[in-house]
């Protein structure tokens, strides 16, 4: 009996620490609707001499709809060429399972916006997606392996780690979890 209730209650405690706390950055509800937004996370980095290249998620629900927030940072002393994003932009997912997941841009073109920063430019470029339904339940329970950005005029692919020690954030993740560990702050 002793035996039993120790493997229930350690079923019970695995089912409670496989999902991480949520953490928002907004979390509003007023007469015009709710919005709640899980911090940024940093889903791939890449640095190869003077350039620097960031992905960034965070999650939303607005009003009831789950809603993926991309942003694309790039850093160089050097020309950064512009990633636009359109109504047929679409952001695919590959899981280790071996399926994927299409994510819909629904706004209009944006090329993002440019700076100058320590002798640096900056190129940063921000968008909304929207899940797909038929595909919300297979990202709960599989690892992102990679991402495709179909930009207006060209394909990024992006290889997400399983983990990854930040030099950006000097901190340690694992992005390949990360609708895993977050999406269920975006539930209703």
């Amino acid at each position: 009996m002793k035996f039993l209730f120790f493997c229930f209650f350690f079923l019970f405690f695995l089912s409670t620490q496989a999902q991480k706390r949520c953490e928002y950055d907004v979390e509003v509800n007023d007469s015009i609707g709710t919005l709640k937004t899980t911090k940024e996370f940093l889903m791939h980095e890449r640095r190869f001499g003077n350039n620097e290249s960031y992905v960034f998620f965070s999650l939303s629900n607005d009003n009831g709809t789950p809603v993926l927030n991309f942003q694309l940072v790039h850093k160089n002393s050097d020309f950064i060429k512009a990633y636009c994003i359109d109504a047929k932009t679409k952001l695919f997912l590959q899981l280790e399972n071996g399926k994927i997941i299409t994510f819909l841009h629904t706004d209009v073109e944006n090329c993002g916006s440019f700076m100058r920063n320590d002798e640096r430019n900056v190129r940063i470029l921000s968008a909304n997606f929207l899940f797909m339904k038929n595909n919300y339940d297979d990202l709960k329970t599989s690892p992102v392996v990679s991402m495709r950005v179909k930009y207006t005029t060209e394909t990024v692919d992006y290889i997400i780690k399983k983990e990854m020690q930040s030099e950006l954030l000097n901190q340690f993740s694992r992005p390949q979890n990360y609708f895993m560990d977050y999406l269920h702050c975006v539930e209703n």
